[in-house]
């Protein structure tokens, strides 16, 4: 496939924005409609990226001939049925994380793909920070493995607010959504699947009827572990921060930093194209459908990380 792949973007919202932003840096992609939920702010994310065409509606979008692909930053309740929609439609989907709030969700979504044929991918951006994909390469080369991974996932979020501090229409969910980046990289950094988990977490929220704080506990087939602590209510350093220790020396990625043991930092630059995962990850998107080929990051590769969440939650409703 040679010609401009042409996109339809559904979320207007803040991590839309980041995909907006990265699609522009990518030659040969042109977002040709935007999908919101709100018509009028739609329009003026619309105006700001030269987006021709605007919609609330996805099924308009999906109808339009010349779209090839969809990019899913919708609330994370609507992302299975929406990239069943899209692929039975004959559009390609990247649906951003998580893929699913249910196994059984997840699962159909993989039937879908493997029906239709389609290029279907998770956005776990994880797997392509250069901070990660440096570790990963050291990990290939068999110049590093992991013992264990300490995870911290801390945000300051009491009130329903999105990242630019807008008001949600969702409800975000620290297993289904924020454990589900760590999750995926573990196992996919420690090159062997997950066969032990548990999970604690602390008192539910009045208002949003979530968990606020959560503790898990991972340990993939080679004996890598992994522990994870998740919060609503950290007041600072918000983010994630993964520590590596493994036989040859101890890592810390910060988004797209990294740093070893001594604090001493480490040269990334040249790990990839560009230092922004997210753009990074469009990039893998749009090179799996110009090339024919399942992409790293696929619904059938990240599918192992739903079963692990989907025992987790059944581990936490019996508590």
């Amino acid at each position: 496939m040679t010609k401009t792949i042409k996109v339809a973007l559904a979320g207007a919202g803040a991590f839309g924005i980041k995909h907006l932003d990265g699609i522009r840096k990518i030659d040969g992609v042109e977002v040709v409609s935007l999908v919101g939920r709100r018509l009028e702010p739609t329009q003026e994310v619309a105006a700001q990226y030269g987006i021709g065409h605007v919609t609330t509606n996805l099924a308009e979008a999906l109808a339009l001939p010349e779209v090839d692909a969809v990019i899913l930053c919708t609330p994370t309740q609507m992302h299975a049925a929406q990239a069943i929609q899209c692929m039975q439609a004959g559009k390609h989907v990247q649906v951003e994380i998580p893929l699913a709030d249910s196994w059984v969700e997840a699962q159909a979504v993989l039937d879908v793909q493997q029906q239709t044929g389609k290029v279907a991918m998770v956005g776990h951006t994880r797997r392509f920070n250069p901070s990660h994909q440096w570790v990963h390469q050291q990990i290939e080369a068999g110049a590093f493995n992991i013992q264990q991974m300490d995870v911290q996932t801390y945000f300051f979020r009491r009130t329903n607010m999105n990242a630019l501090g807008q008001a949600r229409s969702w409800t975000d969910h620290l297993l289904w959504h924020h454990a589900a980046h760590t999750v995926d990289l573990f196992a996919y950094q420690a090159g062997s699947p997950i066969v032990k988990a548990n999970a604690v977490q602390g008192l539910i929220h009045k208002d949003l009827g979530i968990a606020m704080d959560m503790s898990i506990q991972l340990k993939a087939a080679n004996g890598a572990i992994c522990t994870l602590s998740l919060s609503f209510n950290n007041d600072g350093p918000l983010g994630t921060f993964f520590r590596y220790i493994g036989d040859t020396g101890t890592y810390i990625a910060r988004y797209d930093d990294l740093v070893n043991g001594k604090e001493e930092k480490i040269d990334v630059s040249q790990v990839d194209v560009s230092m922004n995962g997210i753009e990074l990850q469009d990039r893998e998107f749009f090179a799996a459908i110009r090339e024919g080929r399942e992409p790293n990051s696929s619904v059938q590769q990240v599918l192992p990380c739903y079963r692990v969440l989907h025992e987790l939650e059944q581990q936490l409703n019996a508590d």
